[in-house]
């Protein structure tokens, strides 16, 4: 068992995703991000069928700031119902795990 979680954000596009992610490295909330581009999404938005393209962002962090990155997300997000979820990391490598929690601070 650990204490790392991963984040995962659907953003307007890269330059969205970049930003956020670029501040919660800046903060110590995140160690590392990593940004998929063009993922293809069809969802029921306010009555309507929609599409749309996004970029994910995927935020690995630790369980203890969860909160923190949902909030801070938040504010800085355009959509104004974002979709964050957190997913929690098993087990993995010990000395990622290590630096994981080095990088990242309460």
């Amino acid at each position: 068992m650990t204490d790392a979680v991963f984040a995962y954000v659907p953003c307007t596009d890269h330059a969205e995703a970049e930003s956020i992610g670029r501040a919660l490295l800046g903060e110590h909330l995140a160690a590392c991000i990593n940004i998929y581009d063009n993922m293809h999404s069809i969802y029921h938005w306010q009555g309507a069928l929609e599409e749309s393209r996004e970029a994910v962002l995927i935020i690995k962090t630790r369980k203890t700031l969860a909160e923190r990155i949902i909030r801070r997300v938040r504010e800085l997000h355009s959509y104004s119902v974002a979709c964050i979820l957190i997913f929690p990391a098993l087990t993995g490598n010990s000395e990622y795990l290590d630096w994981l929690e080095q990088e990242t601070k309460e």
